[in-house]
């Protein structure tokens, strides 16, 4: 079911699209995942509405995924049911029975977040109940990185986000071989995506993979 869609073996996933050329973007770039922000407080908010129309305009291929912090299950569940959205990424720091209820909910995936400070953050991410987890250096979004040391020989399969950039993701996938690398800032400019920035960062991945 997750199937890469870019060339290689590592996938990549671009958070916190809000318009019609960051989808043009990620279309031509052919990125396995882009994510939706529904975190009213984060400044990459969209509404439900505006994520269905950004939705319309992606190629098949590529997950669409939502982005949430302690949202209202049922919410989830039906942007999930309804197509909006494939996967939901819960970023709140959510338990393990609110996993649960809402996978009683919905059989789509779930993607847990955590915000790694030390290695007794990774005990916690490593006993998820969700079907994938997320390693982050924050709330998300704050382009800080993680301490990379802390996740070598990690045993789950992981998303890796926080602070990859075109001029570091090589050197991420090459010491920690994730699932998937996930960027939001770092391919901005003054908090709006930079295609150049999107070109550079598909380019250093699937160097990676080339070598």
């Amino acid at each position: 079911m997750m199937e890469s869609y870019v060339t290689g073996s590592t996938k990549v996933k671009f958070c916190g699209l809000r318009t019609m050329d960051d989808v043009e973007h990620a279309n031509d770039l052919r990125v396995d995942y882009v994510g939706f922000v529904f975190a009213k407080n984060s400044k990459r908010y969209v509404t439900a509405r505006q994520a269905e129309l950004l939705k319309s305009q992606l190629e098949p291929g590529i997950r669409k995924v939502g982005v949430f912090v302690k949202d209202d299950p049922q919410h989830i569940a039906g942007l999930l049911e309804n197509g909006t959205i494939d996967l939901a990424q819960l970023h709140g720091g959510e338990d393990a029975e609110y996993i649960r209820r809402l996978k009683e909910l919905t059989d789509s995936p779930l993607i847990q977040a955590f915000r790694i400070d030390s290695a007794e953050d990774l005990e916690a991410a490593k006993k998820s109940e969700a079907d994938y987890i997320l390693l982050d250096s924050g709330d998300g979004g704050t382009g800080t990185t993680i301490n990379w040391e802390l996740l070598k020989d990690f045993p789950r399969p992981f998303f890796l986000a926080g602070g990859l950039t075109p001029e570091n993701v090589r050197d991420a996938i090459n010491s920690l071989h994730p699932y998937a690398v996930d960027v939001s800032t770092g391919i901005e400019t003054d908090g709006v995506k930079d295609p150049k920035k999107m070109e550079a960062f598909i380019d250093a991945v699937r160097t990676v993979e080339e070598e």
